[in-house]
């Protein structure tokens, strides 16, 4: 991938982090292009040709336009190799990360935006609060599974390899605080928190 035929629409503070930290991870060169949801930029119909779903991440590569966090990790990881972000030669290994991957989108990431984003399953205000009262619980429960099922005594999510998942799970456990959550509650999980932020590609989002 080059500078000029690959870049990555983003928004500070949502899931198209966990991209950005893979790319940075890589050494890759890309361009970063950020919207401002403020502004409605991600339903202009610039970026609806891009991507028609409205969101982020959605990245530009020379091949055509891929989007939603997993498949876009495990893209960064496959076209690096040199970086070791996922463990490519081991299937077993890379299904799992990519459990654990699916399981950030799929439960996690559905969890925390039934707070924010709960006008898209209820038009029904008292149902959209019912919904937002809910997410604290959700949230807990869900990163109750990553602390005693997914992280160990080892340092990262898949054991001593750092992996795409690291960075997405960073991502997410960045979204508990506004979910009425104490990270403290999960130790290994505050703990692999405290590991990312010493990581360079974390101190470059600034």
């Amino acid at each position: 991938m080059t500078k000029s035929d690959t870049t990555l629409f983003f928004v500070p503070g949502t899931c198209a982090q966990a991209v950005l930290i893979a790319l940075y991870e890589a050494n890759a060169d890309f361009n970063l292009k950020t919207l401002s949801f403020a502004d409605n930029q991600q339903r202009s119909p610039e970026y609806l040709a891009i991507n028609p779903k409205s969101r982020v991440p959605a990245l530009v590569t020379p091949q055509g336009v891929l989007t939603e966090v997993p498949a876009l990790l495990l893209y960064v990881a496959q076209t690096h190799p040199q970086a070791n972000l996922a463990p490519l030669n081991d299937p077993f290994a890379l299904a799992r990360m990519q459990e654990f991957n699916a399981y950030l989108a799929s439960t996690l990431h559905i969890s925390h935006a039934h707070r924010p984003r709960a006008s898209r399953w209820a038009d029904d205000e008292a149902a959209q609060a019912s919904m937002r009262a809910k997410v604290p619980q959700n949230m807990r429960d869900g990163f109750a599974v990553i602390e005693n099922h997914y992280l160990g005594d080892k340092p990262w999510v898949m054991g001593d390899q750092f992996t795409v998942a690291d960075g997405y799970l960073y991502t997410i456990a960045g979204w508990l605080e506004s979910d009425a959550v104490d990270i403290a509650e999960f130790p290994r999980v505050a703990a692999h928190s405290a590991r990312m932020r010493e990581r360079a590609s974390v101190k470059k989002l600034g």
